[in-house]
């Protein structure tokens, strides 16, 4: 049997726990695939470093695009990450020489998808990447070809385990955000520059794709996004007490205009929900069929072992001759604008940090009814001296209300600090 021979690039983490998967299960996979895998180009920042396991049987090269371009590979894998530079020059060259591509790049495809997927059907060579979203989770799988006879109404879900992780400590500790992002960058959770992870940017990328998998392409900077760092522990508390549980979510949903309407924010989840059981670094994606209803499914979203099983995922596909479109149709949309969200209507958690005294809810309930927007529940906590928490949850009303009444409350002279606007959402509902 003719091995599949891979050119990869880029050897840390992932990389390299691609060469030791398919090593140390080679017979399992060659029996799966119907022949060996084997990778026999490579290329890296740094070829003199030890990297814990034996390269030297490998081609090296000294560029990314020069793997791509070696004569005697079948596949090109790339695994260096980011949206430009060597990796989008790499798998641009491959797709062009009509070489099939797997990447765990989701920067890449949420940016370039549109013109990567004219590109690989145009050349007739596949663009794969289950590892760019939820690392061994088989979203893409799932959206793509599990539910490919369904018509989805919306997906999305939990899509980062650094963000989940951080907020389940603070939950769980009652500490502040700041601590919680130093311990995760500790234990290796977070990276050094975290702004990707905790300003919502990686959930961006990952929704991007499930939304042009599940709906169309959508154009990535009219997504609009939101990240943890304005959560403290209160707010977490504060959830808990009402029934709900904080999460950073990502989702999508298609209107039948046909626009799509995609957001990442932190959310309060009803403590009933599937996905509010999430908890630490695992991630959960959940869709909305017509014909499936709803499903969620989860598991470690990131790390060596499960986002490298989700690459060879991909190769076993390509050595069985399986060439599905990048977006699961042959006939797709070019990008589109986001949805407006203003006039989406949902219930909201408002949490104000006000003067205590009398006559306070009078003023606060005036600007709420100027805007239109009806409390549903109100509670009040002790707060520093002299001032008191209040978490008002609203009934049913358009996002441009809400946030006009949050700006409005905020220059009242009761009012200290900034409110804090959380959408409550349950993605299965």
């Amino acid at each position: 049997m003719k091995p599949l021979r891979i050119g990869l690039a880029g050897l840390g983490t992932v990389g390299i726990g691609v060469i030791r998967l398919l090593r140390e299960n080679a017979d399992l996979i060659t029996a799966r695939a119907g022949r060996p895998i084997e990778v026999v180009a490579i290329t890296a920042r740094d070829r003199t470093r030890d990297r814990g396991t034996d390269l030297s049987a490998m081609r090296w090269h000294d560029s990314a695009t020069a793997v791509a371009q070696d004569p005697e590979i079948d596949v090109a894998v790339e695994l260096i990450g980011g949206s430009e530079g060597s990796a989008h020059d790499m798998v641009r060259t491959a797709l062009e020489r009509g070489l099939p591509v797997v990447t765990a790049n989701k920067a890449l495809v949420a940016l370039h998808g549109d013109s990567l997927s004219r590109l690989s059907a145009e050349k007739n060579a596949p663009l794969l990447f289950e590892a760019a979203v939820a690392g061994g989770i088989p979203a893409i799988k799932l959206v793509r070809e599990g539910l490919a006879a369904d018509r989805l109404l919306s997906v999305g879900g939990i899509l980062n385990g650094t963000c989940n992780y951080i907020l389940t400590e603070m939950r769980a500790t009652g500490r502040d955000f700041t601590d919680v992002l130093t311990e995760a960058q500790a234990k290796g959770y977070a990276e050094a520059e975290p702004s990707t992870d905790v300003d919502g940017w990686d959930t961006a990328h990952k929704l991007a794709i499930l939304a042009g998998l599940a709906f169309r392409p959508i154009a990535f900077k009219t997504l609009s996004v939101q990240g943890i760092r304005d959560i403290t522990a209160t707010d977490l508390k504060f959830a808990d007490e009402l029934g709900y549980r904080i999460k950073l979510l990502g989702m999508a949903r298609q209107a039948e205009n046909g626009s799509v309407a995609a957001w990442v924010r932190p959310c309060l989840v009803p403590a009933k929900a599937p996905i509010a059981a999430v908890d630490g670094v695992f991630n959960a994606v959940s869709t909305q069929g017509v014909f499936s209803g709803p499903m969620t499914i989860s598991g470690r979203g990131a790390g060596e072992g499960p986002t490298a099983s989700a690459v060879v995922a991909d190769l076993i596909d390509l050595a069985r001759g399986t060439a599905i479109p990048v977006w699961g149709t042959t006939s797709v949309s070019p990008a589109a604008d986001c949805a407006s969200l203003a006039d989406l209507n949902s219930a909201f958690y408002l949490r104000l940090n006000v003067q205590d005294r009398p006559g306070v809810m009078a003023e606060l309930t005036s600007v709420l009814r100027d805007h239109d927007v009806s409390v549903h529940f109100v509670s009040q906590h002790d707060a520093a001296t002299g001032c008191a928490d209040l978490t008002i949850i609203t009934h049913q009303v358009p996002e441009k209300a809400i946030h006009a009444a949050a700006t409005a409350l905020a220059v009242l002279p009761v009012v200290t600090g900034k409110p804090l606007v959380l959408k409550i959402e349950d993605p299965l509902a």
